[in-house]
């Protein structure tokens, strides 16, 4: 049992995939901060314009995929990388990274 572990303490997949983690804990965070700030622009917008800004619901829109492909990255879901290892989530692309687990190593 111990021999396993230190195997596994020497595997340089393993602490390669914790520095990802920490990376897209870094980038998670600020992606939190971002969404909330098009939060309240967009309550602003709607205020004063009477509509939401259409740019910025599409681009929230593929933000809130990409927190969701970071998510599944850490939470060990799948080995996909997300952004900037990967393409930025469209519409056309989104669910199928999200549900792509395991595929890319």
């Amino acid at each position: 049992m111990d021999e396993e572990i230190k195997q596994r303490l020497q595997n340089r997949k393993i602490w390669q995939r914790g520095f990802f983690m920490l990376l897209y804990m870094g980038i998670y965070g600020f992606c939190n901060f971002l969404i909330i700030a098009i939060f309240f622009f967009q309550f602003v917008t709607l205020i004063v314009t009477g509509q939401p800004n259409a740019l910025l619901q599409s681009f929230s829109q593929s933000l809130g995929t990409y927190l969701r492909q970071i998510i599944a990255y850490m939470s060990l879901n799948t080995d996909h990388l997300p952004f900037p290892f990967s393409t930025w989530p469209s519409d056309d692309n989104a669910e199928q990274l999200t549900k792509n687990s395991n595929a890319s190593d």
